[in-house]
């Protein structure tokens, strides 16, 4: 019994792990947990620092204190690492082995894939372990099924890696899809349409041989 209750704490200590199949879900959770223990940490983790707060006498109005100017360097520097361990504590610890593992399926759509590209490099950032833009687009390039290789070949000898962005990469990985799937369409239709004309050939090939054959009698009456 001891035990049991020793362990509902702990869990109840944890923040919820990073699920990259119900992201959305653990948001939330992620979210009200983090505000259940302070508000000022989901603060810091939205806006990668604690904002503090204060009166501008020229406009006002309450104003949020540019990191730079902040004057509470011991505080901020608490919340910014208590924010960071929450963090943390919610990610899985093969966090990185799960963007070095990165795979794209044949059937995933490339928005997909990216969506769940997306949340690992950015889970990486957050924790100060994020790869350079480089990195990335090689990492996603590699990922792709060899249905892309040649499309992958080409990026790599007409791109400089080094300064495509994976927005374009993106970008240019889906405008590919289109005309694949719109060529294959039109090859489509092209076979359809040779099929239907080999099939009305074919008919009226064996409407010829079925015709009876018409046979004189000499204008001859059988009785």
């Amino acid at each position: 019994m001891e035990s049991k209750k020793y362990l509902e704490e702990q869990s109840m200590q944890r923040p919820p792990l990073f699920e990259s199949d119900g992201f959305i879900y653990w948001k939330n959770i992620f979210e009200t947990y983090v505000k259940s223990k302070d508000i000022d940490l989901w603060h810091v983790i939205t806006y990668v620092y604690f904002p503090p707060i204060q009166n501008n006498p020229e406009i006002k109005k309450d104003e949020i204190v540019p990191f730079d100017k902040q004057s509470d360097g011991p505080k901020k520097l608490a919340k910014n690492n208590d924010a960071k361990m929450l963090i943390y504590n919610a990610l899985p610890h093969l966090l990185v082995q799960q963007y070095e593992q990165f795979t794209i399926p044949e059937e995933e759509s490339i928005d997909n894939a990216f969506a769940r590209f997306n949340t690992i490099i950015t889970s990486l950032k957050v924790l100060d372990e994020g790869f350079s833009s480089k990195n990335y687009v090689r990492k996603f390039l590699r990922a792709l099924h060899p249905k892309w290789r040649a499309k992958v070949t080409a990026i790599e000898e007409s791109k400089d890696l080094s300064t495509l962005s994976l927005d374009e990469l993106i970008g240019n990985l889906k405008v590919y899809k289109v005309i694949i799937k719109k060529d294959s369409e039109m090859v489509k239709g092209k076979r359809e349409q040779s099929r239907s004309l080999a099939l009305k050939a074919k008919k009226n090939l064996v409407m010829k041989k079925v015709r009876l054959p018409i046979v004189k009698t000499n204008n001859m009456l059988w009785p």
